[in-house]
Protein backbone atom coordinates (compact mmCIF):
# COMPACT_ATOMS: atom_id res chain seq x y z
CA UNK A 1 0.00 0.00 0.00
CA UNK A 2 1.58 3.24 -1.04
CA UNK A 3 -0.30 5.45 2.02
CA UNK A 4 1.35 3.64 4.72
CA UNK A 5 3.98 5.53 6.65
CA UNK A 6 7.15 3.52 7.56
CA UNK A 7 8.85 4.27 10.79
CA UNK A 8 11.84 5.79 8.43
CA UNK A 9 9.09 8.34 6.99
CA UNK A 10 7.72 9.17 10.41
CA UNK A 11 11.44 9.83 11.72
CA UNK A 12 12.26 11.91 8.61
CA UNK A 13 8.99 13.94 8.94
CA UNK A 14 9.92 14.62 12.99
CA UNK A 15 13.43 15.56 12.10
CA UNK A 16 12.04 18.30 9.31
CA UNK A 17 9.46 19.45 11.23
CA UNK A 18 11.53 20.16 14.17
CA UNK A 19 15.02 21.55 12.41
CA UNK A 20 17.17 19.91 14.89
CA UNK A 21 18.96 16.20 15.02
CA UNK A 22 18.89 16.04 18.48
CA UNK A 23 15.50 17.33 19.48
CA UNK A 24 14.82 14.15 21.77
CA UNK A 25 17.38 15.70 23.72
CA UNK A 26 16.20 19.10 23.62
CA UNK A 27 12.73 18.57 24.89
CA UNK A 28 14.07 15.92 27.39
CA UNK A 29 16.21 19.12 28.70
CA UNK A 30 13.27 21.31 28.94
CA UNK A 31 11.38 18.92 30.89
CA UNK A 32 14.19 18.25 33.29
CA UNK A 33 14.57 22.29 33.50
CA UNK A 34 10.43 22.60 34.03
CA UNK A 35 11.22 19.47 36.97
CA UNK A 36 14.23 21.60 38.72
CA UNK A 37 11.91 24.73 38.84
CA UNK A 38 14.24 26.45 35.90
CA UNK A 39 10.88 28.12 33.91
CA UNK A 40 12.70 29.53 31.99
CA UNK A 41 15.76 28.13 31.42
CA UNK A 42 15.97 25.39 28.62
CA UNK A 43 12.74 26.08 27.31
CA UNK A 44 14.00 29.98 26.23
CA UNK A 45 17.14 28.51 25.29
CA UNK A 46 19.06 30.43 28.16
CA UNK A 47 20.27 29.53 31.54
CA UNK A 48 17.77 31.58 33.33
CA UNK A 49 18.73 35.28 32.26
CA UNK A 50 17.62 38.39 33.30
CA UNK A 51 14.00 39.30 32.71
CA UNK A 52 12.76 40.80 29.78
CA UNK A 53 10.39 44.01 30.00
CA UNK A 54 7.26 43.64 28.03
CA UNK A 55 6.99 46.07 25.09
CA UNK A 56 3.39 47.04 24.32
CA UNK A 57 2.43 49.62 20.90
CA UNK A 58 0.78 52.53 22.42
CA UNK A 59 -2.95 53.26 22.32
CA UNK A 60 -4.16 55.00 19.56
CA UNK A 61 -7.71 56.27 18.59
CA UNK A 62 -10.01 59.33 19.46
CA UNK A 63 -10.19 60.39 23.32
CA UNK A 64 -13.10 60.06 24.81
CA UNK A 65 -14.93 64.01 25.05
CA UNK A 66 -17.88 65.37 26.55
CA UNK A 67 -20.02 65.08 23.25
CA UNK A 68 -19.48 61.30 23.00
CA UNK A 69 -20.42 60.77 26.59
CA UNK A 70 -23.39 63.24 25.71
CA UNK A 71 -24.43 61.56 22.68
CA UNK A 72 -24.48 58.02 25.36
CA UNK A 73 -26.65 59.47 27.31
CA UNK A 74 -29.05 60.73 24.52
CA UNK A 75 -29.32 56.79 23.46
CA UNK A 76 -30.63 55.87 26.62
CA UNK A 77 -33.03 59.30 27.01
CA UNK A 78 -36.37 57.05 26.53
CA UNK A 79 -35.27 53.60 28.44
CA UNK A 80 -37.80 53.33 30.99
CA UNK A 81 -36.99 52.64 34.81
CA UNK A 82 -38.97 51.64 37.43
CA UNK A 83 -39.13 54.18 40.43
CA UNK A 84 -40.70 53.33 43.64
CA UNK A 85 -40.84 55.30 46.96
CA UNK A 86 -41.41 53.57 49.91
CA UNK A 87 -42.39 55.12 52.74
CA UNK A 88 -42.09 52.41 55.06
CA UNK A 89 -42.72 47.98 55.04
CA UNK A 90 -44.96 45.83 57.30
CA UNK A 91 -44.97 42.39 57.21
CA UNK A 92 -48.55 40.41 57.62
CA UNK A 93 -50.37 37.34 57.89
CA UNK A 94 -53.08 36.76 55.67
CA UNK A 95 -55.51 36.61 58.01
CA UNK A 96 -55.03 40.11 58.89
CA UNK A 97 -54.87 41.64 55.32
CA UNK A 98 -58.50 40.16 54.94
CA UNK A 99 -59.65 42.20 58.04
CA UNK A 100 -58.56 45.69 56.74
CA UNK A 101 -61.12 47.82 55.60
CA UNK A 102 -62.11 51.37 55.05
CA UNK A 103 -60.19 53.22 57.74
CA UNK A 104 -58.16 50.97 59.28
CA UNK A 105 -54.74 51.71 60.11
CA UNK A 106 -51.59 50.11 59.28
CA UNK A 107 -48.36 50.59 61.15
CA UNK A 108 -45.64 50.91 59.26
CA UNK A 109 -41.38 50.48 60.47
CA UNK A 110 -40.72 54.11 59.99
CA UNK A 111 -41.53 57.50 62.16
CA UNK A 112 -43.09 60.36 60.68
CA UNK A 113 -40.31 62.28 59.31
CA UNK A 114 -37.95 59.47 58.44
CA UNK A 115 -36.67 59.73 54.87
CA UNK A 116 -38.14 57.81 52.44
CA UNK A 117 -36.49 55.48 50.47
CA UNK A 118 -36.43 55.74 46.62
CA UNK A 119 -35.69 52.58 44.35
CA UNK A 120 -34.98 52.42 40.99
CA UNK A 121 -35.74 48.87 39.50
CA UNK A 122 -36.04 47.70 42.90
CA UNK A 123 -32.30 49.01 44.03
CA UNK A 124 -32.27 51.82 46.92
CA UNK A 125 -29.97 54.54 45.37
CA UNK A 126 -31.66 57.59 47.59
CA UNK A 127 -33.33 58.64 50.08
CA UNK A 128 -36.09 62.18 50.32
CA UNK A 129 -38.47 63.76 52.07
CA UNK A 130 -42.00 63.66 50.78
CA UNK A 131 -43.51 67.34 50.64
CA UNK A 132 -46.77 68.12 49.49
CA UNK A 133 -46.85 70.60 46.33
CA UNK A 134 -49.61 72.02 45.04
CA UNK A 135 -52.00 69.35 46.53
CA UNK A 136 -49.31 66.62 45.03
CA UNK A 137 -47.09 64.54 47.19
CA UNK A 138 -43.70 64.65 45.87
CA UNK A 139 -40.18 63.55 47.38
CA UNK A 140 -37.23 65.84 47.86
CA UNK A 141 -34.00 63.67 46.88
CA UNK A 142 -32.17 64.66 50.28
CA UNK A 143 -29.36 61.76 50.03
CA UNK A 144 -27.84 60.10 46.67
CA UNK A 145 -26.07 56.44 47.75
CA UNK A 146 -22.62 55.69 46.79
CA UNK A 147 -21.88 52.44 45.04
CA UNK A 148 -20.88 51.01 48.43
CA UNK A 149 -24.20 51.91 50.34
CA UNK A 150 -25.77 50.33 47.51
CA UNK A 151 -24.39 46.77 47.57
CA UNK A 152 -24.86 47.15 51.21
CA UNK A 153 -28.54 47.30 51.15
CA UNK A 154 -28.71 45.07 48.51
CA UNK A 155 -27.42 42.74 50.19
Amino acid sequence: MPDELKQEDIDALLKAASGDADSGTLAQQEVEALLKGDIGGAAAGGGGGDPVEAQFPELSGPAASAEGVQGTFDLLGDVRLRVRIELGRRRMYVEDILRLAEGSVVELDKLAGDPVDILVNDVLVARGEVLVLNDYFCVRVTEILSSKDRLASAG
